[in-house]
């Protein structure tokens, strides 16, 4: 590697901190249920996703999906964070995410921007299932988060159980396990009240 490419993954690696400024609508219990920023998301489903690999009912490479995972979020230093629930917030995301994904991405050298972009669009795309799997996981944190804080923001924006087992369905075929721990989850939280059932 050159000077120049290391300069390039410097300048990409500092501008990687703005990811821990961006927040979410998960909570964060442990600390008097402040917004989870996307920088703790995206290590907390990193480790998630490497200590359930196990539950893939297909096969996985575990580096990809963890990278994957590591990356999918940080378009969201340019474009937010839109809430998933949110049609108005979710319209327009998806351009605004490949803008930033070309911005951001595009700080890197050649040969590790073209590897970050693929792996982040095959993410985005769910077409295989690394990225199936890797979803799964993203959309699973936030159930237990919202679960360990009395529906967190599922009752704070009156969601509904439909929206969550959609949200989640991503687990149902390639890890049937995982998703029967979600389904028991999700009945709890609407016999609680934090779904709307």
């Amino acid at each position: 590697m050159s000077a120049d490419n290391l300069k390039q993954q410097i300048e990409f690696i500092k501008e990687l901190d703005k990811l821990k400024s961006v927040y979410r609508q998960t909570m964060v219990k442990s600390e008097n249920s402040r917004q989870e920023n996307s920088a703790e998301h995206s290590w907390h489903i990193a480790m998630m996703a490497t200590l359930l690999m196990d539950y893939a009912h297909k096969p996985v490479d575990i580096h990809r999906v963890v990278t994957m995972l590591l990356i999918h979020d940080i378009v969201e230093i340019d474009a937010g964070d839109a809430f998933v629930f949110d049609a108005e917030q979710v319209a327009g995301q998806e351009d605004k995410e490949i803008k930033a994904a070309e911005r951001l991405f595009g700080l890197l050298p050649d040969c590790q921007r073209d590897y970050i972009m693929e792996l982040w669009q095959e993410f985005e795309a769910l077409e295989t299932d690394d990225a199936r799997f890797a979803k799964g996981i993203d959309c699973m944190q936030p159930l237990l988060l919202n679960m360990d804080n009395n529906g967190g923001s599922w009752a704070k924006h009156s969601i509904s159980r439909a929206q969550v087992l959609r949200r989640n369905q991503y687990l149902e075929t390639l890890a049937p396990e995982l998703w029967e721990y979600a389904l028991s989850q999700i009945d709890l939280a609407v016999e609680k009240g934090w779904l709307k059932p």
